[in-house]
């Protein structure tokens, strides 16, 4: 995929908006660039919605160096929106579908908070008819990493006991919810305010500050431990997770098991651990069909009603990235922040939001 040509404007090439990060460490600015064409196996994608992961303030602050980003940049990794042009060798996309999918934003790969993004096809799915642009937009990133960690890795089934260590998170709520549809018996942990959040989304809430890993072990599964944890925490919390899980079968799976972790807890249980990298198919250019195919099987979990994502409601265009950026990393967001990509305000030539300044091409 080409990354758009950020700089003086080419008559000759239709323009855009798009979020830039000119430079690590501060705030990225609402620019025009050259509007992207697609290649071979890529879609153009008109960009309805675009949700605002954690991941996108570390990589704006120089935080994320397993990102592989290099300025200047187009911020942005998950995307909703419609197919208007497709590339050579694209079969199962066509003009008009409307896609949603975890995109770019991260290596050589440009980002999702601009009108337009020309996408590799293997990467998008089908939106579930169900949700609006924004709550599609919410649920990429999220919903192929707990995917890949309760599905691919751990093989989470039916009658199983699942410990999601973070329910009402972002990639935990999803979780929760994925975990519920394919039958297993959910706990979580989470604060005193996440409980009843927590249950609506249909586990059995563990408020961690006020429960022991003895206590809840041993009333959710009567001292045996369970069948999986979904960590989404890191740090100590994952070495909890160690101590939390069923000898000989059970399976650990972390989303942050970064750190420096003894194994000699999950050792002695005869249990198992795997990692989740989910950026890894964008880097590589491997495996991405994948992330597609985990889109689609999870959209008609959507669509019957199994999994929901949850969505502050208050409004962000491309102009208000900063304040949107802000909302998550305040923690005090009532759900998935989404920019509206399709509310932006036309150029007026002069800021917009804190920190956010329209330049055409300079």
């Amino acid at each position: 995929m080409r990354t758009p040509t950020i700089g003086g404007p080419n008559p000759e090439r239709p323009r855009m908006r798009a979020v830039v990060l000119e430079e690590f460490g501060v705030e990225p600015v609402l620019r025009s660039v050259e509007r992207p064409t697609p290649g071979r196996g890529e879609v153009l994608v008109r960009v309805e919605a675009s949700g605002v992961n954690p991941l996108d303030l570390k990589i704006k602050a120089g935080a994320a160096g397993h990102a592989r980003v290099r300025t200047p940049h187009v911020l942005g990794i998950d995307l909703a929106g419609v197919v208007t042009e497709v590339g050579p060798d694209v079969a199962r996309l066509a003009v008009g579908d409307e896609v949603y999918g975890m995109a770019g934003g991260v290596g050589d790969l440009p980002g999702t908070l601009a009108e337009y993004a020309a996408v590799d096809a293997d990467l998008l799915a089908v939106k579930p008819s169900r949700l609006t642009m924004a709550e599609a937009a919410a649920l990429p990133l999220a919903l192929i990493t707990a995917w890949e960690g309760l599905v691919d890795r751990a093989g989470v089934g039916p009658r199983q006991l699942v410990l999601v260590h973070g329910g009402a998170g972002g990639v935990g709520h999803v979780a929760v919810q994925l975990a519920a549809a394919r039958g297993a018996t959910v706990f979580a942990t989470g604060g005193a305010a996440d409980q009843e959040r927590i249950r609506a989304l249909g586990a059995e809430p563990i408020d961690y500050r006020a429960t022991s890993l003895d206590e809840y072990v041993r009333s959710a599964t009567g001292g045996e431990g369970f069948d999986v944890v979904f960590d989404t925490v890191g740090g100590a919390t994952l070495d909890l997770s160690f101590a939390a899980v069923r000898p000989y079968t059970g399976r650990v799976v972390s989303i942050l098991g970064w750190g420096e972790h003894s194994l000699a807890p999950l050792s002695f249980r005869g249990a198992t651990y795997s990692g989740v990298f989910t950026l890894l198919p964008l880097l590589t250019g491997k495996h991405r069909a994948h992330h597609g195919r985990v889109l689609a099987a999870a959209a008609e979990l959507v669509d019957r009603g199994l999994i929901t994502p949850i969505v502050d409601p208050t409004p962000y265009h491309l102009g208000a990235v900063g304040e949107a950026h802000a909302a998550v990393a305040s923690g005090g967001r009532r759900g998935k922040v989404v920019v509206d990509v399709r509310a932006t305000p036309e150029p007026a030539g002069h800021a917009h939001g804190p920190g956010h300044t329209q330049r055409d091409g300079d």
